[in-house]
């Protein structure tokens, strides 16, 4: 029998998990000062607003930069402008662990920012290109999604544990190894690969991306904890209407960033709307789950994170099996609708649990996880196979960025309904900080003597509770509405054969040449 000339060896294996270090510490990146906050607090004496900064400004330059990084890998080459990411991020990383000034960790930051935009599309994109395999690629996808999806939760595991023993700088100084191997190994396994006639960068559309994106994804994120304030109804408007010029000038420039004959590849609309949806279903729930295992239940931060370990589990399992019923016929469609039908019921799990149910509630962030990665891999797949191979890298940061979208909206809408739950379910007797939310709650039942403060503190867990509740059959709807959605909208899509890409795409050999 002739072996298949487009499968993937050793080699391509082996790079894929070269390519598995930068994502998984992109993504654990996202949570990794969340234990590090009080040392950090003490050696560099941030004010509020820096302490914010520090916070937010990776996401921020992450989520501003993907479009551009994307469209930039597949004009100057995807393995070059994954080396450039990597060598930045170790280099901020350096500077981050060593910062001697908030001003300093800020500025390492958002740099560590800028290389994670590179490092996200650039790795999807080489998938892409070195797993030309319908089935290979389906596992690499996978594997991609499910690193991408546990670095997130791992980051928080492994700050606390670093911070226990060394200073807080080390959460930064582990990036530098896995960044170290993937300079040395990269350019002897990956392949190089580009767009062959790419036109002009299209620079006006760099601000007009980052405008659009920035605003949005911050008055989102900031819903809800401060409500319905103005100033992000403001900004979300501001971003959303610079959205509106973004995609005129899509439309009207000779050479996008973004083309819009993408958009026209069989499955790629579909799989980018449904891919958004997924990641709102994700991150509705991290926003109650968190609180719950420490405000609710009363761990400490490190229990909590490693408790929320547990799911993970599944979520190793998850793309695999999807991956697997693809290949042996399963109509993709009914896959990913049973993906979403699956994550509705972790919500429903979610939806029976009370103020003392650690495992009821780790049982359903597993189910929901394991669905949403199930959907989330076969999307992606679904999405850089409807693409032109020479557009992976704008195909791939148009995934992240949607992925970001959905996040942000997440949190803000299912969040704002717990919230508004939580209100209504207190006494109207209690406190004004104690109405607003749980944290004030607990803040203020701790200064009132004896069984006024337990009651208080008792009645604030239930509402929360009821408040995630009320979330978590709100996400629940939402998702069975995503697998209607999936149903209709991927019925008769097919993955193209890569045949019919032949020619659009420059492939180099790791070495460079043809």
């Amino acid at each position: 029998m002739t072996p298949n000339p487009n499968r993937a060896g050793r080699r391509e294996w082996t790079a894929l998990v070269v390519l598995m270090l930068p994502l998984l510490l992109v993504s654990m990146d996202v949570s990794v000062l969340y234990f590090a906050v009080p040392e950090i607090s003490a050696d560099l004496e941030p004010t509020g607003t820096q302490q914010l900064w520090i916070f937010d400004i990776y996401g921020f330059v992450l989520a501003g930069l993907l479009m551009t990084m994307g469209a930039l890998g597949d004009r100057v080459g995807r393995r070059r402008l994954l080396l450039c990411g990597a060598a930045a991020f170790g280099a901020a990383s350096l500077l981050a662990a060593y910062a001697q000034s908030a001003e300093t960790l800020i500025a390492a930051r958002a740099v560590l920012g800028i290389g994670g935009a590179t490092l996200m599309p650039s790795t999807m994109a080489l998938v892409r290109t070195m797993f030309t395999d319908s089935g290979q690629r389906a596992k690499a996808i996978g594997l991609w999604s499910g690193v991408m999806t546990g670095g997130i939760a791992l980051g928080s595991v492994m700050s606390g544990l670093l911070v226990e023993h060394f200073w807080w700088g080390s959460v930064f100084l582990v990036n530098l190894p896995a960044m170290a191997l993937l300079l040395v190994l990269g350019p002897l396994l990956l392949p190089e690969s580009r767009d062959p006639s790419p036109g002009r960068f299209d620079w006006p559309s760099v601000p007009l991306s980052m405008a659009a994106v920035l605003p949005v994804v911050y008055g989102l994120k900031e819903l809800p904890s401060e409500g319905w304030n103005v100033r992000y109804v403001v900004s979300i408007t501001v971003g959303l209407l610079f959205a509106a010029l973004f995609v005129h000038r899509q439309r009207t420039a000779r050479s996008p960033m973004i083309p819009p004959a993408l958009f026209r590849g069989h499955g790629f609309s579909p799989a980018l709307a449904l891919n958004t949806l997924s990641a709102l279903g994700m991150m509705g729930s991290a926003i109650f789950t968190t609180q719950y295992l420490q405000s609710v239940l009363d761990k400490s931060a490190l229990e909590a994170a490693l408790w929320s370990l547990l799911p993970s589990v599944l979520i190793g399992v998850a793309a695999p099996v999807a991956a697997t019923l693809v290949q042996r016929g399963a109509e993709r469609a009914h896959v990913v609708t049973a993906g979403f039908v699956i994550s509705a019921c972790g919500y429903g799990l979610l939806a029976l649990a009370g103020t003392d149910s650690l495992w009821l509630v780790l049982a359903a962030c597993g189910v929901m996880a394991a669905g949403i990665v199930v959907v989330m891999s076969l999307l992606t797949d679904l999405a850089l196979s409807s693409a032109p191979m020479d557009r992976a890298g704008s195909a791939s940061s148009l995934l992240e960025t949607g992925t970001e979208f959905g996040g942000a909206l997440g949190m803000a809408a299912l969040g704002s309904i717990g919230a508004a739950v939580y209100r209504h379910a207190m006494p109207d007797t209690a406190p004004q900080p104690a109405r607003e939310t749980l944290g004030g709650a607990l803040a203020v039942a701790a200064e009132l003597p004896g069984r006024a403060g337990d009651a208080l503190a008792a009645a604030a867990r239930e509402a929360f509770t009821e408040g995630m509740r009320g979330a978590a059959i709100a996400g629940a709807l939402l998702l069975l509405v995503a697998a209607g959605i999936a149903v209709a909208g991927l019925r008769n899509v097919r993955v193209r054969p890569d045949t019919e890409n032949a020619g659009q795409a420059e492939n180099l050999s790791p070495s460079g040449v043809r």
